[in-house]
């Protein structure tokens, strides 16, 4: 059995790991840390687990006793967590953070559809960001084959749980609730990761990456939009996406525009393109908290490990 231990596991993205590995069929969950909550039992905090797990939340743990360790913590926290400790030769890493994506220290960008190898023989793996997942598998195909434009606009609307558990002004139910609303147009911290690897498919890539990011009323899901002109016919675009995503066991080409529920709860992202003309229209669909961030974190950990890459990720939608 492959030992895991969390880092920061009171927030949402460490309780779906923590509900995924409870049911690994080849992992075991050796401690969860939280500073907050030591003693607590997990189930306390994370109430969907209630009898699923009698783990309870620790303030110490041993670095040597795991095989993985997943780093849950708010963006900033694992360079200070690497900071204050040491981790020995053997030990994978899984940070869902933002704080290693450029790569640095060693760590390798962790979108398997289109790193695999690289994941595959990692030892540090940076988990890729909710929208910059659901805005890549839209687009990266296209990079592949050269033929992305200067120019792509993106508008993405997330759900509230992608703001992380503490309440704050915009994430308050009253204010949420039956409204809507963009933030950091133009500026959120994903498209750095997400111009980067387009650069290097695509290799010289300079164009514009416009992002309007939207506030839903809504709990989990992301529903990307992508408008951009393209000089290829639909067929042609379609089999560049069924040849991209032949091997990939999460993600789809949909043959009709996909609804958010066919992807809540589940580790897929679905895809579908429709050409207007000379412009070309993408959808891309995810569960912000699975593959963009915990469930996408535990298929890295399985390609790490040499294992099934679906091992523990064979979930249901929730679509009615």
């Amino acid at each position: 059995m492959i030992r895991a231990g969390i880092i920061g596991g009171a927030g949402y993205t460490a309780g779906e790991l923590i509900r995924i590995l409870v049911n690994h069929p080849e992992c075991s969950i050796s401690f969860v840390h939280s500073e907050s909550n030591a003693g607590k039992k997990v189930a306390d905090v994370h109430e969907g687990l209630t009898g699923d797990t009698e783990l309870h939340f620790c303030d110490s743990f041993n670095l040597d006793d795991i095989d993985v360790l997943f780093l849950c913590g708010a963006h900033g926290k694992s360079a200070q967590f690497w900071d204050e400790h040491a981790a020995g030769e053997n030990l994978r890493i899984i940070d869902l953070a933002q704080d290693f994506r450029d790569e640095s220290n060693g760590y390798v960008y962790g979108l398997p559809e289109f790193r695999k190898d690289s994941v595959r023989g990692a030892m540090k793996v940076a988990n890729p960001g909710c929208f910059a997942t659901a805005i890549q598998l839209a687009i990266l195909p296209l990079a592949s084959a050269g033929i992305l434009p200067e120019d792509v606009n993106v508008t993405a609307i997330t759900g509230s749980t992608g703001a992380g558990t503490r309440p704050s002004e915009t994430t308050h139910f009253s204010w949420r609730n039956n409204n809507i609303s963009t933030y950091k147009v133009f500026e959120h911290q994903h498209l750095k990761e997400i111009r980067r690897n387009v650069s290097l498919i695509q290799e010289g890539y300079s164009g514009r990456i416009n992002f309007v990011p939207v506030r839903g009323d809504f709990a989990r899901g992301i529903f990307a939009s992508v408008t951009l002109e393209c000089a290829a016919s639909e067929e042609e675009i379609v089999s560049i996406f069924n040849d991209c995503y032949s091997g990939a066991p999460f993600t789809f080409l949909s043959g009709k525009s996909p609804d958010l529920k066919q992807v809540v709860n589940t580790n897929k992202c679905l895809v579908h393109v429709e050409k207007h003309g000379g412009l070309l229209a993408i959808s891309s669909v995810i569960d912000n908290l699975l593959k963009g961030a915990s469930g996408q974190a535990v298929q890295n950990m399985n390609i790490m490990f040499g294992i099934d890459e679906t091992a523990g990720l064979k979930l249901k939608a929730s679509a009615f």
